[in-house]
């Protein structure tokens, strides 16, 4: 089996994108660190670093819609991971499915 090392960027960071794993749904965009990426093996519930609090967060910890992971994929230059899950309930923290429910359009895009 080849071995795989993920490429933090200088902050240890390193972009999650998460899919609804039986939808292939895109879902949502989080950072893990390398603490986050090794509780989300090991636990199966996906775990992600927030950049604002400056702290580990378990998706769906004060919400209870968690993320169980089925997969994780690296990419081809090993700089992000793709985050196959099952999702608990909405993802986006306003409640929608997925947090990208906004369409980006020439008329709605502002400078």
């Amino acid at each position: 089996m080849e071995t795989l090392k993920p490429k933090f960027t200088e902050q240890g960071l390193i972009p999650a994108i998460v899919q609804d794993a039986d939808t292939k749904d895109v879902l949502m965009l989080a950072w893990m660190n390398a603490e986050a990426l090794s509780l989300t093996l090991e636990t199966g519930q996906v775990t992600f670093w927030s950049r604002s609090r400056g702290e580990l967060w378990r998706k769906g910890a004060t919400s209870g819609n968690t993320l169980e992971l089925v997969e994780l994929r690296l990419d081809c230059d090993e700089d992000a991971i793709l985050v196959l899950a099952h999702p608990a309930g909405p993802t986006c923290h306003t409640g929608a499915t997925s947090c990208f429910f906004r369409p980006l359009t020439i008329d709605t895009l502002t400078e």
